[in-house]
């Protein structure tokens, strides 16, 4: 097998076996006794139904690690293979917490190891992305547009930054946020979408 496939497809399996651990799953187990999926409205193992289920406490534990986990995967893989490590990685780590083979493929969205992986693949993109996501989503308070906002900005820039191979990979952080956001999404016209006032919380938490 030719070398360059041999190196993306051991960091996309890296990644995937450090993103087939859901810490959702953990949190939700210590405080429920249960499985994530009995867990809120939807049962996803993020960090955003968690923490409205379950409070702020173990919504950032679930969110540190989920960040973890994909940080720990891209690191390995860039000892291995340098910022190609990186990228796959960061990837993978993506498809597994996405679509984890112990769980049914039935993970969470994504959203916090893709907006890592930008970050760690480059940190002034990755910002920009993070922050365009951010502002949309104070702008509208849906988090499913932010979400999809994120990689957009993302493959834009890297396509034109580090090129084509940097674009189709983001194309698939793209399909991936689609598949992960569109039933919400597709809810907004109707108003059956429901928002979330982050910066109102933000608030009322520093006032604490």
């Amino acid at each position: 097998m030719n070398t360059n496939i041999t190196v993306r497809l051991i960091s996309l399996l890296i990644g995937y076996c450090f993103g087939c651990i859901l810490t959702g799953e953990i949190v939700a187990y210590k405080y429920t006794g249960g499985s994530a999926s009995k867990v809120g409205d939807t049962g996803n193992p993020g960090m955003a139904n968690i923490m409205a289920a379950l409070g702020f406490k173990p919504g950032i534990t679930v969110l540190i690690g989920d960040l973890l986990k994909c940080l720990i995967a891209m690191l390995i893989a860039w000892k291995l293979y340098g910022m190609t490590g990186i990228l796959y990685a960061g990837l993978g780590s993506t498809i597994g917490h996405d679509f984890p083979f112990w769980r049914k493929f039935r993970g969470g969205k994504g959203v916090a190891t893709s907006s890592l992986a930008f970050l760690m693949y480059s940190f002034p993109l990755g910002l920009v992305s993070n922050i365009a996501g951010m502002l949309v989503v104070f702008a509208t308070q849906y988090l499913c547009i932010g979400g999809l906002v994120i990689p957009i900005v993302f493959t834009i820039g890297g396509w034109l930054i580090f090129g084509r191979e940097v674009g189709l990979v983001g194309i698939v952080y793209i399909l991936l946020a689609i598949h992960s956001h569109i039933g919400q999404i597709l809810k907004i016209p109707s108003g059956e979408c429901s928002k979330d006032d982050v910066l109102g919380a933000i608030r009322r938490k520093l006032k604490k």
